[in-house]
């Protein structure tokens, strides 16, 4: 086999192998929802989120060690050794009786998530400098795996469970997917080869470590908690999303949700084409910027309110001779009043696109009382209509989808420009504060869902994110520019970034 017939089966096999991971590692989302929605277990909202969240948490810490272990010892061995390791507790999970069990399984089968850090290593050492965007945004969208979970496991558990008739039957389901873990773990290593990154070789596991140092090493770790911890957690948190704000059914919110996380990981491979092409900065601006715009639309709750709305006051005083519909007499001076019911109730099933609001008023006077100047006649209601129309929620969660998507691409792509012989390491340490994202997202959503009672909160989490992540991008590119005389047209004109003369250390690290 040649080396890019080689190549071509190493990166499909781990796009395969980080497929079916990653419908794992979001096996929560569905489950948890399903077996509180039909009383199997009850758990509060933070509860569930813990559940949600557990598994992001093993895989993301994770990631660091198995990077570290595919550069010294080859993707080949280590995918496969992962596959096998993480489908045990996927199979106990099938078992558990209490919360502390559901627990304890789910941080185990969460190491299907380090798969990332592997297939990123050995996806890379195939592929030169030139194709290593491609290849890797490729690679990434094996994230569409959660989608595959989304839609498929809510159906798997109908069909399981025969409608709900035999709900213990969901304990079939995790096994299932552990199954699937074996059949993948034999499968790629019977049609692999190994390859490892050529700097690696010799060095200790301190000197592998030493990108780390870099503090721009932890700036990409905030840009990918951003783009793809809070991807993960929002795509399990929609699920329940759509079924406690909308109603919805099990099945219809996990389509709705695949609607978010399968453009969102198919759309990665477009967004290494793009930042091979255009430069990783210019295509993190954007992500940014529309990341901010469409989460700040998202922030408003469905609400109805009433509030004290416009009056009328008397302009003279006297007796009140009559008080009819929409008219109230007093003395000789006739006022005129908007009764409710004046004019169409707003509907919820219109396709409303910003709020509405109406007023009406309500006598607060009878026949025969005396009133004097400025005397309230009839007190006034505004209601507020907010109808959070649940196409154009899905539209916008959609936008969120694409550009974290092609943001998540854009952040993998400077690290083989920066580290080619440390893919796996730091490569790892951002997945590790990326992933860290999808642990701390779900649980932050239930404890905001639980202190104010409105679920949209966590747009405004995600918005002031955005908007720090924007803001940390731009002050370096704006010190680049001064320390090195240059415009930001010409920084941004540059694709692939390099160590300005007389930067060191830490300044030299700190490069857009």
């Amino acid at each position: 086999m040649s080396e890019r017939s080689r190549a071509a089966t190493a990166l499909a096999m781990s796009t395969l192998a980080f497929t079916l991971c990653f419908a794992v590692w979001t096996l929560n989302g569905v489950l948890v929802t399903f077996l509180v929605e039909n009383g199997l277990f009850r758990w509060d909202t933070a509860q569930i989120g813990w559940l949600i969240g557990i598994p992001v948490l093993t895989g993301s810490v994770m990631r660091l060690p198995v990077g570290l272990l595919t550069d010294r010892f080859g993707g080949r061995k280590v995918y496969t050794i992962l596959l096998l390791l993480a489908a045990l507790p996927t199979w106990l999970l099938g078992s558990v009786q209490s919360y502390q069990g559901f627990l304890l399984a789910s941080l185990g089968f969460g190491l299907s998530g380090a798969a990332f850090a592997v297939g990123i290593a050995y996806s890379s050492v195939w592929f030169s400098k030139a194709r290593q965007g491609t290849a890797l945004g490729i690679f990434g969208a094996g994230n569409a795996g959660s989608a595959l979970t989304s839609m498929g496991a809510p159906f798997l558990l109908k069909k399981l469970t025969a409608g709900g008739g035999n709900l213990e039957a969901w304990r079939t389901l995790p096994k299932l997917y552990a199954a699937v873990l074996l059949v993948m773990a034999v499968a790629f290593f019977l049609l692999t080869h190994e390859k490892k990154a050529e700097g690696a070789k010799g060095k200790t596991f301190v000197q592998m470590l030493s990108p780390l140092r870099h503090l721009r090493v932890w700036r990409f770790g905030l840009y990918y908690f951003l783009v793809f911890g809070c991807f993960v957690a929002l795509a399990q948190w929609l699920i329940p999303y759509y079924v406690g704000v909308y109603g919805m059914s099990l099945a219809m919110a996990g389509l709705l949700a695949s609607l978010f996380s399968l453009p969102s990981g198919l759309i990665r491979a477009a967004g290494g084409w793009m930042s091979d092409r255009f430069g990783a900065r210019a295509v993190m601006y954007w992500t940014f910027g529309l990341s901010i715009f469409a989460c700040a639309a998202l922030m408003v709750p469905r609400m109805s309110i009433e509030s004290p709305g416009p009056s009328v006051l008397a302009q003279v005083g006297g007796i009140v001779t009559e008080v009819a519909p929409g008219r109230i007499v007093v003395g000789d001076m006739a006022y005129a009043f908007r009764a409710k019911g004046a004019e169409p109730e707003v509907q919820n099933e219109r396709l409303l696109v910003l709020p509405q609001s109406r007023f009406w008023q309500t006598p607060a006077v009878k026949v025969g009382d005396r009133v004097k100047k400025k005397q309230l006649l009839a007190s006034g209601t505004t209601h507020v209509f907010f109808q959070a129309n649940v196409w154009i929620f899905t539209f916008l969660v959609f936008v969120v989808g694409i550009v974290w998507g092609i943001g998540k691409a854009a952040v993998y792509r400077y690290i083989p420009d920066y580290f080619p012989d440390e893919v796996g390491v730091v490569g790892g340490i951002v997945g590790v504060i990326g992933g860290l994202g999808g642990f701390v997202g779900p649980i932050l959503f239930g404890y905001l869902l639980r202190a104010t009672g409105l679920w949209t909160t966590m747009w405004l989490f995600l918005t002031a994110l955005s908007v720090i992540c924007l803001v940390w991008l731009h002050t370096v590119v704006r010190r680049l520019t001064r320390e090195q005389n240059e415009t930001l047209f010409t920084r941004f004109e540059h694709r692939t970034p390099a160590p300005a003369p007389g930067l060191a250390g830490a300044d030299a690290a700190e490069l857009a």
